[in-house]
């Protein structure tokens, strides 16, 4: 696993070895980037279910400015600790050892707006991809903001959170992805 593009191409990241992670792969990261913009001019970015921090770490080096990343697992926390530490993201990666139901509370603290949120549970909890609407409705997204899902291609999801409808999707083997924006 590698960072693809920006200012730390070609960068490689670890991942947490065993089944508790899934990292995204780098051709579904490098669609899913085609699909939302190739570099940013800025921008914060959300990633629940952090695993590696890959998705966080793609952005930052093409042009966002400052990421939160939450992962409950303690051991994949220390890896996207070493991942951000290699990127030398430190200042701008806030890594949150937390249950991603607890996101909206956390990210009611700052003063910011999210312009691209990054949701990918583990495939079989479902239930989780609801929190788009949550975050959605209690306002924490930019009016240009982007909800990026990964999800098994069998599942399902709706065409909209909120005010962000369902504008993009692909499937990857049995990998999907589907962008939502307003």
């Amino acid at each position: 696993m590698r960072i693809i593009a920006g200012e730390k191409k070609g960068l490689r990241l670890k991942s947490l070895e065993g089944v508790h992670t899934r990292p995204t792969l780098d051709k579904v990261k490098e669609s899913v980037f085609n699909m939302i913009g190739p570099y940013f001019n800025g921008g914060i970015v959300v990633e629940l279910f952090g695993g590696s921090g890959a998705l966080s770490l793609e952005a930052l080096s093409r042009g966002a400015e400052k990421a939160y990343v939450f992962e409950k697992n303690k051991k994949a926390c220390a890896v996207i600790r070493s991942n951000v530490e290699k990127c030398h993201y430190e200042k701008i990666v806030h890594i949150k050892q937390s249950d991603a139901r607890n996101a909206l509370k956390i990210l009611q603290q700052y003063d910011e707006k999210i312009d691209i949120l990054f949701i990918d549970p583990p495939y079989a909890q479902n239930e989780f991809y609801n929190l788009a609407r949550t975050i959605s409705d209690a306002g924490l997204l930019a009016e240009s903001a982007v909800i990026v899902c990964e999800h098994d291609h069998k599942t399902e999801l709706p065409e909209t959170y909120g005010l962000f409808q369902k504008k993009k999707s692909s499937t990857y083997g049995n990998i999907a992805i589907s962008i939502y924006e307003k």
